[in-house]
């Protein structure tokens, strides 16, 4: 797989992956709370941008589409670094599933962000 295929390809993985992250999320709050959602929001945009760039004519404004939901949903968890922060070092937060979605949304966002930049300067 060349370099102008990983961008959608991963798109469509981690895609998937933040919609399972959004729906265990909203499962494990016992459906309290539909902002648990957001992660499988912002995974099926990616993953249905990850599809369409997989189609050669599309690609780059497929790879921009998926740089741009990236960063929002980067700056979107960017609260709850501390409550993450928290997590990883033992401390107590008050919605231990809300920081692995954040830390979750924040991780695979700053990763698709990375492949995106790649693609679009390595032209």
């Amino acid at each position: 797989m060349d370099s102008t295929e990983t961008t959608p390809t991963l798109g469509i993985v981690l895609g998937a992956v933040l919609v399972v992250v959004g729906i265990v999320a909203y499962v494990l709050s016992d459906f309290a709370s539909v902002t648990a959602l957001i992660p499988a929001i912002f995974g099926v945009v990616i993953a249905v941008l990850g599809i369409v760039g997989r189609q050669t004519d599309r690609q780059r404004i497929a790879v921009y589409g998926i740089g741009v939901l990236a960063l929002l949903g980067v700056l979107g968890s960017v609260r709850g670094v501390p409550d993450v922060l928290a997590l990883l070092t033992g401390g107590a937060v008050d919605s231990t599933i809300a920081a692995v979605a954040q830390g979750s949304m924040i991780l695979i966002g700053l990763v698709l962000l990375a492949v995106v930049a790649r693609d679009l300067f390595a032209d």
